[in-house]
């Protein structure tokens, strides 16, 4: 540091500093400074998840009622997309290409109708979850609470909206013959493992999503061959049947996560459909892959928390 004046230049020197020579790590230990948005050991995490349980409830269901706010329908969008998609399935499936193999319409609409809406269910959970980071940067940015709140407020939205298009379910089960019976109590342990399975799917595909945004664009496709390969708008075992194909095959298709959880579903509400139906082991597996994809995509999404929104 110097000073100049007219006649001559004066030198100063300022001291030194206590802190010269101390590493930025040394120097925020010194201070008791930490990094903004670092992660948080796992069970503080959970303990913040937990203290923002009103916040994920509230947001998912502003996003349920925003989400058919521009519609003259509105809410009843809900209901009436998995309806239309049953019944498109239904011609050309159905009528046309012969999927519903000896079954009559007794049996295939509550089949086919059942099985739309379980799928679907997991599929919009994975879409809205590809897009829960990226699509909210300006929460994420603006806010400091844990991230995995947004991916689970998605998949609760879903869940809400199976809930209410369970209501046409029973109709349409009713309507064709299949009435309520003690077996119908399954459907809680059904919809509990899809949700934490659904949940589990929608993190991963959130942190993915938060970094390959086209991703978004490519999961439609992914999801699509899904819903051909999980026996929603046929029986796999009878589909097979008439094909020459190893018994792996029957058994991978069978055992896929949404394949199971449809035909717990169907077992659960129809009367016809035994446990003849079910692939071997059908329980162990929902709760498997509940407990595989459930907690490692919350470990697979809490590894990357200070990530999230930055770049």
């Amino acid at each position: 540091m110097s000073e100049t004046t007219h006649d001559s230049v004066v030198a100063m020197t300022s001291p030194p500093s206590p802190d010269d020579g101390l590493t930025p790590a040394e120097l925020a230990q010194k201070y008791g400074l930490s990094v903004s948005g670092a992660r948080v050991g796992l069970g503080e995490y959970v303990q913040q998840l937990w203290g923002r349980r009103h916040f994920i409830l509230a947001f998912s269901q502003a996003k349920l009622t925003a989400q058919y706010s521009q519609a003259k329908l509105g809410q009843l969008w809900q209901v009436a997309t998995p309806l239309l998609n049953a019944l498109v399935y239904f011609l050309i499936f159905g009528l046309v290409m012969g999927g519903r193999g000896n079954m009559d319409n007794h049996d295939y609409i509550p089949f086919l109708v059942t099985g739309v809406f379980v799928f679907t269910f997991t599929q919009t959970s994975a879409l809205a979850g590809v897009r829960a980071i990226s699509g909210n940067l300006g929460l994420v940015r603006a806010l400091h609470f844990p991230r995995a709140a947004l991916p689970i407020s998605f998949s609760l939205q879903q869940l809400q909206q199976l809930l209410f298009s369970m209501i046409v379910l029973a109709m349409v089960l009713v309507g064709f013959g299949h009435y309520p019976s003690p077996s119908w109590v399954l459907i809680i342990p059904v919809l509990a493992l899809q949700f934490v399975f659904n949940t589990g799917l929608a993190m991963v595909m959130a942190r993915l999503g938060s970094k390959t945004p086209d991703l978004a664009q490519l999961l439609p496709f992914i999801t699509r061959t899904w819903l051909y390969a999980s026996g929603v708008m046929y029986s796999i075992p009878d589909m097979l049947a008439k094909k020459d194909v190893p018994e792996w095959l029957d058994d991978l298709l069978l055992s896929n996560p949404a394949s199971v959880y449809i035909d717990l579903m169907r077992y659960a509400l129809m009367d016809d459909y035994s446990a003849s139906n079910l692939p071997p082991h059908v329980w162990l597996l929902a709760l498997g892959w509940a407990v595989l994809v459930g907690i490692g995509g919350f470990l697979f999404f809490w590894k990357a928390e200070e990530q999230y929104g930055r770049g």
